[in-house]
């Protein structure tokens, strides 16, 4: 039996459900202590029980982005704050190649907040 998290993946449409599901497997393998459920309808990731990113698709363009928990403590020009005070996105291309390298430091350096105790768990 599919969970409602699986759902959302698969009702997706390409080229946005295969972008979606290889973050989600990106995000996934970045620590043994992160895990998934879902929030609010998107896909959550929590780290120890605390919620560190997210992966959704913008409203107007339908392009998959990955919404930073801890954004402000992250500083990659990649990484759009818009009218968010706490929270950045990092927007993917889904008819691109992921860019695998920047993704994963952009997850290892929002992880450290966490490892390192700069936000609570």
């Amino acid at each position: 039996m599919l969970r409602d998290i699986d759902n959302y993946y698969l009702t997706k449409e390409e080229p946005n459900k295969s972008c979606l599901l290889a973050l989600r497997s990106i995000i996934l393998e970045q620590d043994k202590d992160v895990a998934e459920t879902q929030k609010y309808g998107m896909p959550c990731f929590i780290y120890k029980k605390k919620a560190f990113c997210y992966l959704w698709t913008d409203k107007k363009t339908n392009e998959p982005y990955i919404l930073m928990v801890e954004g402000k403590h992250l500083d990659f020009p990649e990484l759009e704050v818009g009218n968010r005070a706490r929270m950045k996105i990092f927007r993917v291309n889904p008819n691109r190649n992921l860019p695998i390298k920047k993704i994963h430091l952009i997850l290892k350096q929002a992880l450290d907040l966490y490892r390192d105790g700069i936000i609570k768990i």
